[in-house]
């Protein structure tokens, strides 16, 4: 099992910064790669980004590149999510994913462990 913890959500305005953390703990060895993905209300669940746990390469959401910068720190098995010029359409809760071996890194339900999620909301 893996538990995932996210932190770092808050209120910001538009154009401002937040910088969300997920710690993992447990079986982490089993993980492959750690997405973030987001909720807004009345609207599905879409992914932002992921980075392999062991190689470290990245992508990301058309609506967020170049503004979203996803890490990770192997030794505190943190991967931790930058965002800058925040908009109020990044307004949604926030979740880490972890996956052993996905069939599609896009898809939700594909991932086997999920963090409880953290508030962003960006006003105007």
């Amino acid at each position: 099992q893996v538990q995932l913890v996210e932190s770092g959500g808050g209120l910001v305005q538009a154009g401002g910064s937040l910088r969300l953390s997920c710690a993992a703990s447990g079986r982490t060895s089993s993980i492959k790669l750690i997405s973030w993905f987001r909720q807004a209300p009345g609207k599905d669940r879409e992914f932002v980004t992921f980075i392999n746990w062991s190689r470290g390469n990245s992508y990301y959401a058309d609506s967020v590149k170049g503004r979203f910068t996803i890490s990770r720190d192997g030794a505190k098995n943190t991967v931790d999510l930058q965002m800058n010029s925040l908009k109020p359409e990044d307004t949604a809760d926030y979740y880490c994913a972890a996956a052993d071996r996905p069939s599609s890194v896009f898809t939700a339900t594909e991932y086997d462990y999920w963090g409880q999620g953290t508030q962003v909301a960006v006003s105007s």
